[in-house]
């Protein structure tokens, strides 16, 4: 039996015996990278306060952050696009090389600046490594298979999300946080041995391609007003509305010259053509909005418990666990029941009615519910949204085809990452204006509350401190729904999406 990708026709049901070997050879290879470009986003959130300690600074720590972010974001476009053309295998070295130096580099910072550079440099890294593996998974496995590969990388990246700061924390502990940037490095070599199984396959470079240097230019100047923009917005400080105004008209105009030049030239660097057909722009944006509610309540919920529950740290610790648990078992699960019946859209059509459904109404139960049921609640409407992730990723892949796979999946990775910071930034918007609407003073403490952590709950009288619970309580309300609504408009773009199985 031949080993290579195109030994399997495409809609061939492979047998047990030729799915291991597929899986062995093929999984391990875009598993690692994948864990990388995940885990590499939450684990260094424990180290923080030890990289504070250090370097002092405070006020900068949050770019550390915020370079690894906006460069992944500009990165992963730009690797899709390359990727297709010189063969995505070979970027995927180029990718996981520079990942391993700007780790190294980090670890050797000697101020915060230096370790800021570091962190942009590794998220150029990084930006490759999520687009490239989804890729390479549409490029060594035949469509009717896909399902359950995509489902088994859906739930690496949600351990990798919840194994992140658990990591960072024991590390930073027990070596110094230092060693959080070089953990990852022997998993990059690893990457790097495993990627050398994968079969090269060439690109799709034609004699008269040439790179889209203006393409790339305007791109990041439309993407750093909207990250930062997005950014100031979650401050929630009505002083900053005419900055992120002028961000955001920025970014509107470049935009607008930037998809004016994209449909002039022959070599776009974004794929204009590709995101105008109905499947693969409605799928994008099921990412998108999934993105904006998983992140919004990840981020929100924790302060939620900590500030009106008066919880503890280990309780929210606790909290998400369910969440996280849920989106890989239905991640999973969805990839099973694509290879095995062919169905696509249609599981996430009928999987988000009660996924949406107990959003709704746990927006709405909140100050009612127990931890334990909030937290059971959001475990149960995870298994429910799980079903998008593999199911997203399987349909735009067959939509795009072989030529464009690393276009494709960058733009499922640029849609999760913007719809990740606008649906965070959004409900700061609405709980701050809920907030000021019913109470100025209780959005001022709140604005505290976020700027000095939760010393601030000791600052205030008990009795004062319940009713500014109530009133923060009842904004967060509508953060939270706000967030159904994402997960509704997910569930709508499901059922009017062409693309119900496979062809």
């Amino acid at each position: 039996m031949s080993s290579g990708p195109g030994a399997y026709a495409d809609q061939h049901r492979l047998s047990k015996a030729e799915r291991r070997e597929l899986f062995v050879r093929v999984f391990p290879s875009i598993m690692l990278p994948m864990y990388l470009a995940i885990g590499d986003q939450t684990i260094l959130a424990s180290a923080l306060p030890a990289i504070v300690g250090s370097f002092g600074e405070a006020e900068r720590i949050s770019w550390i952050m915020a370079a690894y972010l906006v460069a992944n974001t500009i990165a992963s476009p730009v690797y899709g696009y390359i990727g297709d053309v010189f063969g995505r295998r070979k970027l995927m070295f180029v990718a996981l090389a520079v990942y391993i130096v700007a780790g190294i580099f980090c670890a050797l910072a000697q101020n915060v600046w230096w370790l800021i550079i570091g962190r942009l440099v590794q998220g150029l890294g990084g930006g490759g490594l999520m687009s490239l593996s989804q890729a390479l998974v549409g490029e060594a496995v035949p469509p009717r298979e896909r399902g359950n590969f995509q489902g088994y990388l859906a739930g690496i990246g949600m351990a990798a999300t919840a194994i992140g700061p658990l990591v960072g924390g024991y590390v930073t502990e027990h070596l110094g946080w230092r060693y959080v940037f070089l953990f990852n490095v022997p998993i990059a070599l690893a990457a790097v041995a495993m990627t050398f199984r994968l079969t090269a396959k060439p690109g799709t470079r034609r004699p008269d391609w040439h790179f889209d240097f203006q393409g790339l230019l305007l791109f990041v100047v439309f993407i750093l007003p909207v990250m930062y923009g997005l950014e100031q917005a979650q401050r929630i400080s009505m002083s900053k509305l005419p900055l992120i105004a002028a961000l955001f008209a920025l970014a509107g105009f470049v935009l607008f010259v930037l998809i004016r030049h994209e449909r002039k030239i022959d070599s776009p660097l974004l794929p204009i053509g590709l995101l105008r057909r109905k499947v693969i722009w409605q799928s994008n944006l099921m990412v998108f909005c999934q993105g904006a509610m998983l992140t919004s309540v990840i981020t929100f919920l924790p302060l939620y418990v900590r500030v009106v529950r008066d919880a503890p740290a280990t309780v929210m610790g606790w909290l998400l666990l369910p969440m996280m648990v849920g989106l890989s078992s239905g991640s999973i699960i969805a990839g099973r029941i694509v290879t095995h019946t062919g169905r696509t859209m249609i599981l996430p059509s009928l999987a988000l009615i009660p996924g949406s459904a107990l959003l709704v109404y746990f927006a709405i139960a909140t100050p009612h519910l127990s931890i334990n049921q909030m937290s059971w609640i959001l475990g149960l409407t995870a298994l429910m949204l799980g079903s998008v992730m593999s199911v997203v990723q399987v349909t735009v892949q067959i939509a795009a085809g072989p030529k464009m796979l690393g276009a494709a999946a960058a733009s499922i990775q640029f849609s999760r990452s913007v719809g990740a910071a606008f649906g965070t930034a959004l409900f700061a918007t609405v709980l701050f204006a809920t907030l000021s609407i019913q109470d100025v003073e209780a959005a001022r403490f709140f604005a505290e509350l976020l700027d000095t952590g939760p010393a601030a709950l000791a600052t205030i009288d008990p009795a004062r401190r319940e009713a500014i619970n109530g009133v923060i309580a009842t904004a967060f309300q509508a953060g939270f729904l706000i967030s159904a609504a994402f997960t509704c408009v997910t569930m709508v773009l499901a059922w009017v999406n062409p693309q119900r199985r496979l062809a």
